[in-house]
């Protein structure tokens, strides 16, 4: 593993967090990878680990979500240094976009700039069942709020990023690669933390989208704005369409217990990609 200088004009106002990361590993990585809700055993695969509880780092916050571990491990994964995120913040915790992203603006300032998020979502695309795995697209952000709002950073990215794109071709292309049966869609992020009604669900599938979830579109907004690679994957928990005759109660529990079932498959698919990077 070889080191990476951490780029002077995009560390600075992050610099306290990436010293106090830099200080417990001589790994520098080339991709970070975002565990969402159920799907943190993928951070046990990682060889030699450093652990870092986020309340080590300076300015990260601690995710209090069901979950949601909490923790930063570095280590080698698929024979690559990379940096996993054991659960991310979420805007419903009560924490504000900033600190939402902060974690992103982090790891972007270490040098890394290939970002894999994951996360369980409700599939709105009746032709989706619960377990598919959806590599997103496009999104919609329905969350009110945006980590980019306030006073722009020209070191760190544009005061007006470019939208199109955002998900990166290559990226998804690999991971079709990596697993042929993946569902591609869009993904609508709500600010939660309920789980929508029925007609909301459809009004959400009217706008095109395949997918609903609370998380996500933060953190591809800042890695974005910081010019990284991005690559989105999306857990399918629970149908949520809306329709009348299949309307479904969902549970937390229930989300964490699917995406636990199929934490083995996104492994094996985010170990794949992260091979071929």
């Amino acid at each position: 593993m070889t080191d990476v200088a951490i780029p002077p004009t995009r560390s600075g106002a992050f610099g306290l967090a990436v010293e106090a990361i830099a200080a417990r590993t001589k790994v520098r990585p080339i991709a970070a990878i975002i565990l969402g809700s159920g799907l943190g055993a993928l951070a046990d695969d990682v060889k030699e680990p450093t652990r870092i509880p986020y309340a080590e780092i300076p300015g990260w916050k601690r995710s209090t979500a069901p979950g949601h571990a909490g923790e930063l491990v570095v280590g080698s994964l698929s024979g690559k240094p990379v940096a996993v995120m054991r659960g991310r913040l979420h805007y419903y915790e009560g924490y504000d976009m900033a600190d939402v992203a902060y974690p992103v603006r982090v790891l972007a300032a270490w040098g890394i700039d290939t970002l894999i998020v994951t996360n369980a979502c409700g599939g709105l695309n009746p032709a989706y069942s619960a377990g598919d795995i959806m590599v997103i697209s496009d999104h919609i952000n329905l969350m009110a709020a945006n980590p980019l709002r306030g006073v722009n950073d020209d070191a760190l990215g544009p005061r007006f990023p470019d939208m199109v794109g955002v998900y990166t071709e290559e990226l998804r292309a690999l991971a079709h690669e990596v697993d042929g049966g993946l569902r591609e869609g869009i993904y609508v992020a709500v600010a939660g933390p309920n789980f929508e009604t029925p007609a909301e669900l459809r009004m959400l599938r009217g706008l095109g989208a395949d997918a609903v979830g609370m998380s996500t579109v933060p953190e591809i907004l800042v890695a974005r704005h910081m010019g990284m690679r991005i690559l989105a994957l999306s857990t399918v928990t629970d149908m949520a369409t809306g329709i009348p005759g299949q309307i479904q109660h969902v549970t937390h529990e229930e989300v964490l217990e699917v995406a636990g079932r199929t934490g083995k498959r996104l492994a094996s698919l985010v170990k794949g990609v992260v091979a071929r990077l």
